[in-house]
């Protein structure tokens, strides 16, 4: 049995169909204007960190950050290349270690890097113990390592965490007679690079150039400086009568680091039939500039933390870098984060690692609490509110890093750089200017944005770094 489908037009009255009784809605609309909405974008983000930083004029287009003098530690980090599984350390990054800094000999450096033995460790293996002489350099490759002391009541108690790129030992260089003042255990599987001290001696030995390097190391005087590396302020207190008085100064950087503005900018072109004919009720190029300056403004925000210049992420001191305990950020890791700097303002980390620590959260039974930024609620912790930013980048390993932040300039924190008053001002920082029109009737605009940030002094900012957001 077929069923029949009648195509006939059911306004054709000759047809025998019945007639419509008013007016369609195909014919109405067109004497009708529709609602509709201005041109939407998936890509604006809410760009907390734009939001939340202190934005600090840069009239000259240069921003000099003066501080007291800092001598160089010389705690760097080194890196490996890998061919399969043999590891090998990159013989200038040896300049990290202190002894060698500024030794730029390369075929004493390649010399050195080539006799570095690499080894495997499994976790809970102890690669030094406390006490015991210094007989060799470690590198660690990969992996991460616990360096423990004896706690008051007999049990390990947790000096830091060694990861990749970081060394121990490194004394050897200068002092055989040295001894380990912690323990090195093992977390997870390691791999190390060593270096014997009798190979080092070896080495010397053929170099005149590093044996008067060397030489010259351990005769610099130890140089009076505070527990951050700055140059120290002699001052005298707890004396009775005229006692004299030594005298003093503050030390400045001779070579302080300067940001110089960077900027974005788009060609924007529109066409005159376009902007002429069909602007109403939206101007046309008025939405064409908005959804620019909204890409401007996201391409801002990740320049701002991932710029190798002045992003947070590649300007964070080495001090203020530290490894997540097990791997997933838990809340002991956000409480070493923030016990490394005073008044920290916010936490900023990818949505994928905000997640990650809400389940640990959820596994040791602790409620993250809310805190309220911008009339937003968003997670927080110690309240301190940690805001989301997609732009923070998560590896192909589901690793990610968790910046805190000190801002201000009166706290010397973190703050934004840009320069008002430009010509042709459209927005703060960011202007548009007329370029003309070609031989095909289009119309062209320059819209420019101009940026940096600046980290006043190094605690102000710490990244919380190798987070796992998978686990």
């Amino acid at each position: 049995m077929t069923r029949e489908t009648n195509t006939e037009d059911p306004t054709d009255v000759g047809s025998g169909a019945r007639p419509a009784l008013s007016l369609g809605t195909a014919a109405a609309r067109n004497l009708s204007t529709t609602t509709k909405t201005p041109p939407q974008m998936q890509g604006i983000t809410s760009r907390w960190l734009q939001r939340t930083l202190p934005w600090v004029e840069a009239s000259s287009g240069t921003y000099r950050v003066n501080r007291r003098l800092t001598y160089t530690l010389g705690d760097g980090r080194v890196t490996f290349v890998s061919t399969g599984r043999e590891v090998r350390v990159v013989p200038q990054e040896l300049q990290e270690l202190p002894a060698l800094r500024g030794f730029d000999d390369a075929d004493v450096l390649g010399a050195l890097a080539d006799r570095f033995v690499q080894r495997e460790y499994g976790p809970g293996e102890v690669l030094a113990e406390a006490g015991s002489a210094v007989d060799r350099i470690l590198l660690l490759a990969h992996g991460k390592a616990h360096k423990l002391t004896a706690g008051e009541y007999g049990d390990d108690a947790v000096l830091g965490l060694l990861a990749d790129g970081d060394h121990a030992g490194s004394g050897l260089l200068v002092d055989q007679d040295g001894t380990w003042k912690f323990t090195v255990k093992t977390v997870t599987t390691c791999t190390v690079l060593e270096l014997r001290g009798d190979v080092i001696e070896q080495t010397a030995a053929r170099s005149e150039a590093l044996r008067a390097h060397l030489d010259e190391v351990r005769s610099r005087p130890v140089q009076s400086q505070n527990k951050h590396g700055e140059a120290e302020i002699g001052i005298h207190s707890g004396h009775t009568g005229e006692a004299a008085l030594g005298g003093t100064f503050v030390d400045y950087e001779t070579a302080p680091r300067e940001y110089e503005l960077a900027v974005a900018q788009s060609v924007l072109r529109v066409h005159t039939r376009v902007s002429d004919l069909y602007s109403t009720p939206m101007d046309q190029t008025e939405q064409q500039l908005r959804l620019t300056i909204e890409a401007l403004r996201e391409r801002q925000e990740h320049d701002l933390i991932n710029n190798p210049d002045f992003g947070l992420l590649h300007n964070a001191d080495l001090s203020q870098r530290i490894h997540t305990r097990t791997g997933p950020p838990t809340p002991d890791d956000l409480d070493e984060l923030l016990s490394k700097r005073r008044k920290t303002r916010l936490f900023m980390a990818h949505p994928q690692a905000i997640a990650a620590f809400g389940r640990e959260c959820n596994r040791r039974g602790v409620l993250p609490e809310t805190v309220q930024v911008e009339g937003v609620r968003v997670t927080g912790w110690r309240g301190v509110p940690i805001l989301p930013n997609d732009k923070i980048p998560v590896t192909e390993a589901g690793t990610s890093s968790i910046l805190a932040m000190r801002t201000g300039a009166e706290d010397n924190g973190v703050v934004g750089l840009r320069q008002t008053g430009i010509p042709d001002e459209y927005e703060p920082g960011l202007n548009v200017r007329f370029m003309g029109m070609d031989e095909h009737a289009v119309v062209s605009y320059l819209v420019s944005t101009y940026y940096s940030a600046a980290v006043l002094v190094p605690d102000a900012l710490g990244v919380l770094e190798h987070v796992e957001t998978t686990r």
